[in-house]
């Protein structure tokens, strides 16, 4: 697991966040950031605000996480509206939530040609679920030879 703050979108890991808590707690400092030092959002509402003034400034990561969370509130077509947007600044994980939701068809008209795109695309971003997906669907079309270089 890992945390994203929302005053930078810079992400920690869950036990690197907790190993600043903890240090927070004991020197009896204030919760800030770990990478900017401003103070940490008190609600969620708070946090999301935050975030939507990253998306304003264009900050890919921020788009992908407002996506993310329009999404979970089951407004698919707001969410994939906001990782269009995040995958057009380069965002790896906004194309791969695209290419699934181009595969499965929520959100969007069922295409696999566009989340085959979206799916190279984060492929060639880096991203480990895009590259192993990728080479699944090679060897779903019988390409092994395509399919083994992703997982190597």
């Amino acid at each position: 697991k890992s945390t994203l703050f929302s005053c930078c979108s810079k992400t920690i890991c869950g036990g690197c966040s907790y190993a600043n808590k903890l240090h927070q707690r004991k020197e009896r400092l204030d919760r800030t950031c770990p990478f900017c030092r401003k103070l940490l959002p008190k609600t969620l509402d708070e946090g999301n605000a935050n975030a939507m003034i990253r998306v304003e400034g264009n900050d890919p990561v921020a788009m992908r996480h407002i996506g993310t969370v329009r999404y979970n509130e089951g407004d698919n077509v707001r969410a994939i509206e906001y990782w269009t947007k995040a995958a057009e600044l380069g965002d790896a994980m906004a194309h791969n939530s695209l290419s699934i939701a181009y595969f499965v068809g929520d959100g969007v008209e069922k295409d696999e040609k566009r989340g085959s795109y979206h799916l190279e695309e984060a492929a060639i971003a880096g991203h480990p679920g895009a590259r192993y997906n990728l080479g699944w669907n090679e060897g779903m079309n019988q390409r092994y030879d395509r399919a083994v270089k992703h997982w190597i």
